[in-house]
């Protein structure tokens, strides 16, 4: 008689022929869940091939950034949406046998699109995480498991509906999936506060490589601290996070107070950067800058928009802002007090009355054609830079810069307490935007405009290196050639994101996914199989 393991053996060889005969990949794919699954599960109706008339609606459904969109944009082989964990492990087991890259989604945010399209590897499929969107909210404990393809809005009202005085440090925009959000960092209006939503991650489940479902005890301290905000999809897939629950009170303040240049906005704005992160830690106040009309006129002017979340009453912050910030002039009538569910609601851009259910429709309310560069500032910008500034914005159609203060809690943590690096000493980030609706058309020209903007920028931001937010995915910075992803050309940006946590970060990266199934276009390299050390390494990129 066969012995088990030859019995497994056979089985596996025939997997093989039925696969090399197969028309297409999915059919292929499809054969080998089914052989890999221990339950017998509709995995045709799980899989979406352009053949299927919903493969557009589910290739767009949570796409944000339509320049990933366009005819000429590489498209996935098929789309994978599975139902369950084992669906997810069995995914990259059949990925790696079919030799088909594999793309993880969960809210389709990335700025680069690298969720959703592959620039330098085909054939690729998407494993889309949007069917895995549990929530499970213990008060008692202070915490959630949150599944990755639910959105950080679902997570607000899921946490909103067992309590009124508890909340989660992370994301403005509702319709982020919460698998790559936290990966990233996930900054939020309660940073200053509490910190990042990874800063307050105590467990996670992912799959990794081998396909085996791990939580941090099985992985490890080193893994656990590279995914919260070493960015996503370099060391696994994202299943679930076990988040840390905060404290926050009943009333809860916001406001929106606009100055133009005629009304003294870059003196305010000057201010601003040296009180918004020094500021009480319960105030979060970020600006938004653009051009905007001047009336009936065909000029334009800039406008600095205050948007503001206090954890507290009306009374308290009037005074915070009379004692720190007396200069932007604010009174009783700007504020409005409220609850922290539709703080949450206000900062996202809800009208006013929106209903908190808003939040259970996980879509995106921000769908366009745009390039996004990010900078963080250490030392506040002169006026005469923000005069130049000023000048460059009235240049473009349709610019947008958002400044968020730092300070706080996120001076109290160290650069290398998670891969998210920029902590003490930061000012706060600026994020940049050029956005356009004609779309290939005259995406050269926009582009051509930002990049103008960084390099203008370049003497009044952190220098050596030059900081970036990972979450904010900038393809201008470096990307891996095809098929390979080499240390030395990955510091390029690994360095800007993540500072010195990124020789770290490569060393879990060699010692969990030395094969690289975990690959993008800016994704963590693992160290060559020929067993050259991180020192050699460094040493040759300073030659």
């Amino acid at each position: 008689m066969l012995s088990p393991s030859s019995h497994l053996a056979i089985l596996i060889l025939l997997l093989s022929v039925s696969l090399a005969a197969s028309a297409s990949y999915d059919e292929n794919f499809v054969q080998c869940l089914s052989f890999y699954s221990d339950k017998a599960a509709p995995f045709y109706a799980l899989i979406y091939t352009p053949k299927n008339v919903s493969f557009s609606n589910i290739l767009e459904s949570s796409a944000q950034n339509l320049r990933y969109l366009v005819p000429s944009a590489p498209k996935p082989e098929f789309i994978f949406t599975p139902l369950s964990d084992s669906h997810v492990q069995v995914a990259v087991t059949c990925s790696k046998k079919l030799g088909i890259h594999l793309r993880i989604r969960s809210g389709g945010h990335d700025y680069e699109g690298l969720s959703y399209v592959s620039e330098v590897e085909a054939p690729f499929m998407i494993l889309d995480l949007s069917k895995l969107r549990a929530i499970d909210v213990d008060i008692k404990d202070n915490s959630a498991w949150i599944q990755a393809g639910a959105t950080i809005g679902e997570v607000y009202y899921r946490i909103y509906e067992k309590s009124s005085v508890h909340g989660f440090p992370a994301g403005l925009c509702t319709s982020l999936g919460v698998g790559g959000h936290i990966t990233g960092g996930a900054y939020g209006s309660m940073m200053r506060k509490y910190g990042l939503g990874a800063d307050n991650v105590v467990d996670a489940k992912l799959v990794d490589a081998n396909g085996q479902i791990l939580d941090r005890e099985a992985m490890g301290e080193d893994l656990f601290w590279a995914i919260r905000g070493g960015g996503g999809a370099s060391f696994g897939i994202l299943l679930w996070w076990k988040i840390k629950l905060v404290p926050v009170p009943e009333t809860v303040t916001v406001f929106t107070v606009t100055r133009s240049l005629e009304q003294d906005a870059t003196k305010i704005l000057h201010r601003w950067q040296e009180v918004a992160p020094a500021i009480d830690e319960d105030l979060f106040i970020r600006v938004i800058i653009q051009p905007a009309t001047v009336g009936n006129k065909t000029g334009r002017t800039i406008t600095t928009s205050y948007n503001a979340q206090f954890l507290g009453g009306a009374e308290r912050l009037l005074q915070v802002m009379k004692e720190s910030f007396p200069e932007l002039g604010l009174t009783r009538k700007d504020l409005l007090e409220t609850s922290w569910i539709k703080s949450v609601l206000y900062i996202a851009g809800y009208p006013n009355g929106t209903p908190p259910e808003v939040l259970l429709q996980g879509k995106s309310t921000f769908k366009n054609y745009f390039k996004a560069k990010s900078d963080f500032v250490r030392e506040a910008i002169p006026e005469t830079g923000l005069e130049g500034l000023w000048q460059r914005l009235l240049e473009e159609d349709s610019p947008l810069m958002i400044w968020n203060p730092y300070g706080g809690m996120m001076s109290k943590f160290s650069e290398s307490d998670i891969p998210f690096p920029h902590r003490n000493g930061t000012l706060y980030k600026i994020q940049y935007l050029s956005l356009w609706q004609d779309g290939d058309k005259n995406a050269t020209k926009h582009i051509d405009w930002i990049r103008k903007l960084y390099n203008y920028m370049t003497p009044y931001v952190s220098k050596f290196p030059r900081e970036a937010y990972v979450n904010y995915r900038d393809l201008d910075l470096g990307m891996n050639k095809k098929n390979s992803t080499s240390y030395i050309q990955a510091t390029s940006w690994g360095n800007m994101y993540f500072k010195d946590n990124f020789n770290r970060l490569v060393k879990v990266k060699t010692k969990v996914d030395p094969d690289n199934v975990f690959r993008h276009e800016q994704s963590i390299p693992p160290l060559p199989v020929s067993g050259m050390k991180l020192q050699d390494m460094k040493s040759k990129t300073l030659e």
